[in-house]
């Protein structure tokens, strides 16, 4: 099991037993009420960790020890924990649509993991209740559907913008992860290298910084037989492939 997995499953379970020990008045500000976050705006936090119940706490306890580590591992504890965290906030935020109705639960947050989990292993199989086969990318559009349609029609006991706000809040903080992650950078670059619209003094001058006496001998042999062509020629006579060479020592 990862260290978050783990530390979350703990805290979850730990505030559960506490809350048999706490006041009434004390754990009533800890729930979140959306019209009461002005005033009590920790809620969006500790109502995480609160549940109704012990099959509220099991399900959404089984569903991250499932669906937890993978993608912890795959983002990175820190990154897991902001996902799991963001997806919870965006739930408390989507609530505005009850906004005197008292919400406990992890289950925002839980279904933002969901979310992540199919985000990279969309055709992963998930047996439900252990017997029914459904791929990932299936489950979460079904429950995303699920909620909307909970959401309107205001049916059950269930925090229904809550989960949705958590698929959207975990798409949100994936996205921005991506789109900022060094592979990301690496491939605008390459991007960048390979249109023809850019530039030409501002490439060449770029290339000119690199020092080749940092580069490999076979490497600075190439780099200055490439230089001295977009020096003659011009950059436009680079094809992609020398562009996107030289395109590597500047993002070193």
């Amino acid at each position: 099991m990862t260290p978050w997995v783990r530390r979350l499953l703990i805290a979850n379970v730990a505030v559960f037993i506490g809350m048999s020990f706490l006041p009434a008045r004390l754990l009533n500000e800890l729930v979140l009420v959306p019209s009461l976050v002005p005033v009590r705006p920790w809620t969006v936090i500790t109502y995480q960790f609160l549940h109704a119940g012990f099959l509220h706490l099991l399900f959404n306890m089984i569903a991250l020890f499932f669906f937890g580590p993978r993608l912890e591992a795959r983002t990175g504890s820190r990154h897991f924990l902001g996902l799991y965290l963001s997806s919870g906030v965006a739930g408390a935020v989507l609530s505005v649509f009850t906004p005197n109705v008292a919400i406990v639960g992890a289950s925002g947050a839980v279904f933002g993991v969901l979310l992540g989990f199919a985000r990279y292993w969309p055709q992963e199989r998930i047996f439900i209740w252990g017997v029914l086969p459904v791929q990932a990318r299936i489950l979460v559009i079904f429950l995303a559907g699920l909620s909307i349609f909970g959401g309107i029609s205001g049916g059950g006991n269930i925090a229904h913008f809550a989960h949705l706000g958590g698929f959207v809040g975990g798409w949100i903080y994936l996205r921005i992860l991506e789109q900022r992650s060094p592979a990301r950078k690496f491939q605008k670059k390459m991007e960048r290298a390979m249109s023809p619209t850019r530039p030409t003094g501002k490439d060449l001058s770029r290339w000119e910084e690199v020092d080749p006496r940092e580069l490999h001998p076979l490497n600075r042999e190439e780099y200055e037989r490439v230089l001295g062509k977009a020096r003659a020629e011009g950059v436009t006579s680079l094809t992609p492939q020398e562009r996107a060479f030289m395109e590597r020592f500047v993002a070193r």
